[in-house]
């Protein structure tokens, strides 16, 4: 582990202590983990360097709306290489959320999003893109090998 010190004004420093104190962090060196993380991660999305990702896609949709519901279940259906599972909330009597879990090539992942949010009837759709690397491995508990997707540190 490398250490280095920063100066920061006492006026950004209590700022921080507030920032890492609201979000439950119990030491500055975690939290500045975290924010270079997030910012190298974001980097990595901006400048289509994140060859694999880890993704949700939430969106509202109104089941009522003509075919709406069996066109997103096609979409999914064709995109089963990406989609993990998908969890379904009424949210009242017209409208649905769905979010949807997704691992695999990342721009694989930004075009079936994209399809998806574009459909006629899908309103304020979210996605959430988490970087990772792809290893392939082979446990001693199994008999193939498989892919393990794991957080860049």
């Amino acid at each position: 582990m490398e250490r280095f010190t920063i100066s920061l004004s006492d006026e950004l420093a209590t700022e921080f202590d507030l920032w890492i104190q609201a979000r439950g962090y119990s030491n500055r060196s975690e939290a500045v983990r975290d924010l270079l993380r997030k910012e190298i991660e974001t980097k990595r999305l901006v400048h289509d360097q994140a060859i694999y990702s880890v993704a949700t896609i939430s969106y509202v949709y109104n089941h009522h709306e003509r075919n709406l519901a069996e066109r997103l279940a096609n979409l999914q259906h064709e995109a089963h290489d990406l989609v993990v599972t998908a969890t379904h909330v009424h949210l009242d009597h017209d409208d649905c959320l769905e979010t949807l879990f997704l691992k695999g090539l990342t721009q694989q992942i930004r075009r079936f999003t994209d399809m998806l949010s574009a459909e006629t009837g899908v309103r304020h759709s979210v996605v959430n893109l988490v970087p990772v690397k792809l290893a392939s491995v082979q446990h001693s508990h199994h008999s193939h090998a498989h892919s393990h997707f794991h957080p860049h540190s």
